[in-house]
């Protein structure tokens, strides 16, 4: 009876596990439409329309710091030089997306 009660706790747990999904997990494709809606008159096809040198390539995100989720929604949230701050214009969660949109784009080459 112990090892039949052991066994099932083990299998409700592990298929408690499995249907559960990480709280953060980003929605990219949202991301590509907030991205379309705010980010692209600017960084269409991940370029820089200000500042050329200062991409959403690859490469560039690694020279500046710029290449993980979390430094790009700080950016994104709080703006920098000619960046405008989106906080407060979009969510959070809009912000994640978006933000994991970038990453994942860059990462596959625009």
């Amino acid at each position: 009876m112990k090892i039949f009660l052991t066994s099932l706790l083990v299998a409700v747990l592990s298929f408690a596990v499995l249907l559960v999904q990480p709280a953060n997990a980003a929605d990219t494709a949202k991301g590509a439409q907030i991205f379309s809606a705010n980010c692209a008159a600017c960084h269409a096809g991940g370029l820089n329309v200000v500042n050329s040198m200062k991409t959403l390539q690859k490469a560039d995100l690694e020279k500046y710091g710029m290449d993980s989720v979390e430094a790009i929604a700080y950016q994104v949230t709080n703006g920098k030089a000619a960046m405008p701050a989106f906080r407060g214009r979009l969510t959070e969660e809009q912000i994640q997306d978006v933000a994991s949109y970038v990453l994942e784009q860059a990462e596959q080459g625009w």
